[in-house]
């Protein structure tokens, strides 16, 4: 390890040799600024010598280019250039939303303040980082892994030589989800509020436990009239269609014999207008645009205010649907978790885990029934004992 500085005549500013794994290294600039004095070159020569000697004691992560190149490792060029190069080409719309989103909240004013290279992240700076993030638990839990992927894309693209380790899960206090979803009675009082022309996107989300992005981009082309089946294969991400699901898989969804009779009605309407295969099958009928499919929005302003109709807070259109209907499935009618895995098609069993729980209305079932079982047997005990 050797280096020297000299001046640049026909630059006018000074430079650096530092010669690395045999090889000499030209050095003129230093986080973007040139090396415009001999002291601002000398202080950057010795430097570069002791992050080299950190490096030979195992201390440090010594990365010539550091030195080398503009801005090549730094933090929020990467993570922009990993946006644009890997994130944007392969994510669904509202995946880039957030992602673009964090680094502009939480991201990018904290590497602003405290400039840190990439390779020179550690395990210090990310709980500062995480400990800045002013969300709830799993908010904050959600930027750390956006930041966690840029960095395994770093290493894989060796621009740093390991991933540092991350704050635990623990510390995040993460809470389990409350599965908040209705009973059977004030999921029909709820649906009994929903006015008739746009009830059948909800009665399709009733019964057939899908997501109502998912319900929105269905079109006619995607229901096999032989075998009665729905092809899910589409879906909406923040307002756009994308021509795949959020898992990327293909759904095959047997049309519920509750809903066939809706779903031969709707048919009979767009055969009728001559339509398209390509046309959606939910049509929102009060859309600015006839033909126009129900977006998010829409969707839950309807549910909201059937929801204010029947008495019922609290409960939003994804509970009041796929969570009722699940919790339903296993704690009311004991359905299994691999029979439920097969009606929603879970790629992961465990992330149904917690939908297994007795819900308030089949608890007190089951005290009626345990104080039926004591009058039988004539053990229950009178007023005043065991007090």
């Amino acid at each position: 390890m050797s280096g020297s500085i000299f001046f640049q005549k026909d630059r006018g500013r000074w430079a650096i040799n530092f010669w690395f794994q045999g090889k000499c290294h030209r050095i003129v600039r230093y986080k973007g600024d040139f090396l415009e004095s001999e002291g601002m070159a000398t202080k950057c020569l010795a430097l570069i010598q002791n992050r080299y000697e950190q490096y030979l004691r195992g201390e440090y992560a010594f990365r010539i280019e550091e030195f080398t190149g503009k801005g090549w490792s730094d933090t929020l060029e990467f993570y922009r250039e990993w946006m644009k190069d890997v994130v944007e080409l392969s994510r669904k719309p509202a995946t880039i939303k957030c992602y673009r989103s964090y680094y502009k909240m939480w991201i990018g004013p904290f590497f602003k303040a405290n400039p840190v290279m990439l390779h020179e992240i550690q395990l210090d700076t990310l709980t500062k980082l995480k400990n800045s993030i002013n969300l709830e638990p799993k908010g904050k839990y959600n930027v750390m892994n956006a930041f966690h992927r840029m960095m395994v894309y770093a290493w894989r693209s060796k621009k740093i030589p390991a991933v540092p380790p991350f704050p635990e899960k623990g510390e995040y206090s993460l809470k389990k989800p409350d599965i908040k979803y209705l009973t059977m009675k004030q999921q029909d009082k709820v649906f009994q509020s929903i006015p008739k022309n746009i009830r059948p996107i909800f009665m399709f989300l009733r019964y057939h436990y899908r997501r109502p992005s998912e319900a929105c981009a269905l079109q006619w082309r995607d229901y096999d009239k032989i075998n009665k089946a729905f092809v899910i294969q589409r879906t909406f991400s923040d307002k756009k269609l994308v021509e795949s699901t959020k898992t990327n898989a293909i759904h095959y969804i047997p049309c519920d014999d509750r809903f066939q009779p809706i779903l031969d009605d709707l048919r009979k309407r767009h055969d009728a207008k001559n339509g398209e295969l390509t046309d959606y099958i939910f049509q929102n009928p009060i859309g600015r645009k006839k033909g126009k499919p129900f977006d998010l929005n829409s969707l839950d302003r309807g549910w909201n205010r059937a929801c204010n109709a029947a008495g019922i807070e609290g409960v939003d259109l994804y509970q009041g649907t796929k969570h009722t209907a699940c919790v339903y499935y296993v704690n009311e009618l004991s359905g299994s978790l691999d029979n439920l895995q097969a009606l929603t098609d879970h790629a992961n069993r465990s992330s149904l885990n917690h939908y297994t729980f007795v819900g308030i209305e089949r608890k007190r079932q089951l005290m009626r029934e345990g104080k039926v079982i004591e009058l039988k047997k004539g053990t229950s005990p009178k007023l005043g004992q065991g007090q």
